[in-house]
């Protein structure tokens, strides 16, 4: 196997810690927070004190200014041990940097040090019941009134971390008829009158984590909630453009770091399970299985560190990013697929956790943007586009 030259041992130091505090914080109970329909609150605390939440915030924030490599590992391990239930990523790596990004002085003191420290769980609020990948379709509304402040209304659907979100970034059409050009990100904290969480949405897989419902109902938004301040007024496709690239390519990184897990563990089960008196292992097809399946993932990783270098140089275009979401993913269901079939019947048992992995790879390819958004994102680079 090629051998990665992506992180240095101060990485894999921290990857070290990381580990632990899976081992001794999280494992132990993410078949509970699966049964729950959401993880506890407390994680998110301990993940706070450990300096486990928003690492690449500056320190003056609360965070360790530490490079998006240390967010990468985190992602890796995660996904690796099978942990979908845990929002970090979405929460440190999507929300944090919004406010980083485009947030005022105010904002950024305000939020991002409550962010790191888990007093404070971030969500981000784009889909919606009628608008999934087309984000200029949304019909949420935040109308200015007479005082600066804006009337939200509308509803939001399949939102990560919703359940315990104490900070929403809101997207919706600050002026209806522009289009595009008309959307905003507003601020909606917790407790604020008319905002009301749904139900706990049931899913096919990733049932430790907390997707919700959201509902706003003429929820006034103060005007230093809105994101950036009053020169970022309309402006949120814009912001919503630029930061997912890197959104997209969280998702391919967790989903190839799953696939090689996955991969292994399929390594081991079939050396020690026998058919017709020999282990499965034994068996060609087997074997031929695995190699293509392990070809491909390490093509993908190599493809994933050299996308991961351009993240960190500010370097990674739309077009590529789309590449190594739609490419990874559907690797990442291919391999769940082989691998559960080589388990046999126990690959259908929820007790396994190639079982998990299976139903927890599905919405890598929906999610961020469908894997058939990122092919026209590609074409319309290489001058295909169509309308």
């Amino acid at each position: 196997m090629i051998e990665r030259s992506l992180f240095t041992p101060d990485h894999e130091a921290f990857r070290d810690s990381f580990a632990r505090f899976c081992e001794k914080e999280i494992a132990p109970h993410h078949e509970a927070w699966e049964e729950q329909g959401y993880v506890d609150r407390e994680v998110w605390r301990k993940a706070g004190a450990n300096g486990f939440l928003c690492m690449t915030m500056p320190e003056e924030f609360g965070g360790s200014g530490a490079d998006k490599l240390y967010s990468v590992v985190q992602f890796e391990e995660l996904n690796a041990r099978g942990l979908t239930g845990i929002g970090y990523s979405l929460h440190s790596e999507i929300v944090a940097p919004y406010i980083l990004h485009y947030g005022t002085p105010e904002q950024k003191a305000k939020y991002l040090p409550l962010l790191a420290s888990g007093e404070m769980v971030g969500a981000i609020a784009m889909s919606e019941p009628a608008a999934g990948s087309d984000l200029q379709g949304i019909k949420s509304t935040a109308i200015k009134q007479a005082d600066g402040s804006y009337l939200l209304n509308g509803s939001k659907t399949f939102i990560t971390n919703g359940w315990h979100a104490d900070l929403v970034i809101v997207v919706a059409k600050t002026n209806p008829t522009a289009g595009g050009k008309g959307t905003s990100l507003l601020l909606v904290e917790r407790g604020m009158k008319g905002f009301e969480k749904g139900k706990r949405l049931k899913k096919l897989g990733l049932k430790a984590q907390d997707t919700s419902e959201l509902f706003f109902d003429n929820v006034r938004v103060p005007a230093d909630n809105l994101l950036g301040g009053e020169v970022m007024e309309n402006k949120g496709f814009i912001c919503l453009m630029e930061q997912l690239p890197w959104e997209r390519m969280q998702i391919a990184i967790g989903a190839i770091a799953s696939a090689q897990a996955a991969i292994d563990q399929t390594v081991a089960y079939v050396k020690e399970r026998k058919v017709f008196g020999q282990p499965v292992a034994a068996f060609q097809n087997t074997r031929y299985t695995l190699a293509e399946l392990q070809t491909e993932v390490q093509i993908a990783q190599v493809f994933i560190d050299k996308c991961t270098e351009l993240v960190c140089q500010d370097k990674l275009d739309t077009a590529t990013a789309s590449m190594a979401k739609y490419w990874c993913s559907d690797l990442q269901c291919k391999v769940m697929d082989e691998c559960v079939q080589l388990h046999g019947g126990y690959g259908y048992m929820w007790e396994y956790p190639i079982t998990r992995a299976y139903a927890d790879a599905r919405v890598q390819r929906i999610y961020g943007g469908t894997n058939e958004i990122m092919k026209e994102v590609i074409t319309r680079a290489m001058g295909l586009g169509g309308k």
